[in-house]
């Protein structure tokens, strides 16, 4: 079989990069592999070449590499195929329009699989008749802008399968969205087991990782953290990870830190890569979120032999980590809940200790390789519905293209009269 990924972009860091990665390297033992980037700004991948896989960009962003696309005229004109709902948008141009283009209806693979929402309303619109069309989410449903659902409510008819990083968010794709013929299904991402080994619950650290961002609440995590160290001193925290480029949410954090006297207790670790060894060196992890589309840190603090105490925040969370097993999970915004669940693991030895080889035990379900045969599955049942091209008919097709064609006469008339009211007010 020969599988085609679209992603945006491949030479970068990221959850969706890495699942991908994961999931093109363990295919590749038995399948033709690719990964097209449709970016790239730098000579090598951050997270190194998927092993068996090869990997090739569309869309040159090097500044002094021979092969500059930056400066093109066509790409200082904005996208009509990706749409404007996607959060990218204006890293898109006329010229990823034609990039794109030009792949999809070239492309000779009995699968092409498409990445973020944006990339799979590409798919849907310029992939020639042949591969099955496979649109991943990555985020989830609810996530997305108005515009941006509506976009996919009316492009992704024309795919032949959705698949979700939970359960909760495929129930959300099956009972929102009208999409006739699509199959949905739920397939959590993958994460490889350490090459190092695990944690053995004696280390005085609480670990988390993650981008210093405002859905990630860590402020809620340091005023958590302050009622352990009120009780056990001889505990402290490590927070890995990047902010944004204001440094807005590392600066807040470092205040509340200082604000708290926890300056010898909690430390900003910036980023780290790998990440495996960092988790070893504590004992419990930590996930303050008010919001998850997946948990993939969850995943590598469990499979690493750390119990997880998690807010039980939407969507993966629950679905990862079974309370009082191989993790707790405590209200979303309860820093008292979070701080007693730290404290509960921290003065048990014993149960630290039996939590944290449940948690690696359980995290094996999330092996490459039981998740690459879930994909492998549905690839091969949508080859058997018909064919390249799975369930999909020439009159399905035109149907749906038709009815494309008319709602983006519509919006074009929306946008425009919009941007028309925009300029009168302005003006």
């Amino acid at each position: 079989m020969h599988i085609s990924f679209l992603l945006h972009n491949g030479y970068g860091i990221g959850g969706t990069i890495r699942t991908t990665f994961n999931l093109a390297e363990t295919l590749a033992e038995h399948h033709d592999v690719e990964i097209v980037s449709v970016f790239r700004h730098r000579d090598l991948p951050v997270l190194g070449t998927p092993a068996g896989v090869t990997l090739r960009h569309l869309v040159d962003m090097r500044k002094t590499s021979a092969t500059f696309d930056g400066d093109a005229p066509e790409h200082a004109r904005p996208a009509r195929i990706f749409p404007r709902g996607d959060g990218r948008h204006r890293q898109y141009s006329r010229l990823t329009d034609a990039r794109i283009g030009a792949h999809l209806k070239s492309l000779r693979a009995d699968v092409v699989v498409g990445t973020r929402p944006g990339l799979n309303v590409q798919i849907t619109r310029q992939a020639r008749r042949g591969p099955a069309r496979v649109g991943q989410e990555h985020l989830t449903l609810d996530s997305h802008s108005y515009r941006l659902r509506r976009e996919i409510a009316h492009r992704y008819p024309l795919l032949d399968a959705v698949t979700t990083v939970t359960e909760a968010d495929a129930r959300a794709y099956r009972t929102r969205l009208k999409l006739p013929g699509v199959r949905i299904d739920a397939v959590p991402n993958s994460v490889p087991a350490p090459l190092i080994p695990a944690a053995d619950s004696t280390g005085k650290w609480v670990i988390a990782a993650g981008r210093l961002t405002d859905v990630k609440r860590y402020d809620l995590l340091v005023q958590a953290f302050a009622k352990v160290v009120a009780a056990r001193p001889d505990w402290r925290l490590r927070i890995y990870g990047s902010g944004d480029t204001s440094g807005n949410e590392r600066g807040a954090l470092r205040a509340l830190i200082n604000e708290l006297g926890l300056y010898n207790h909690v430390f900003l670790m910036g980023s780290a890569h790998p990440i495996e060894p960092e988790w070893t060196k504590g004992s419990i992890a930590a996930v303050t979120s008010r919001l998850e589309s997946f948990g993939m840190t969850i995943v590598e603090a469990m499979r690493s032999g750390l119990p997880v105490v998690s807010t039980d925040c939407p969507h993966g969370p629950g679905e990862i980590i079974a309370d009082g097993v191989d993790g707790r999970l405590v209200p979303v915004g309860d820093v008292d809940a979070i701080g007693d669940a730290l404290l509960s693991l921290i003065a048990d030895d014993e149960l630290r200790r039996r939590m944290g080889q449940s948690a690696r035990e359980n995290a094996a379900r999330f092996d490459p390789a039981r998740i690459a045969e879930r994909h492998e599955a549905l690839f091969t049942e949508l080859l058997a519905r018909g064919g390249p091209g799975g369930s999909r008919s020439p009159l399905r097709d035109a149907v749906h293209r038709t009815r494309s064609t008319v709602l983006d006469g519509v919006y074009g008339i929306r946008y425009r009269a919009a941007a028309v009211l925009r300029k009168g007010k302005s003006s």
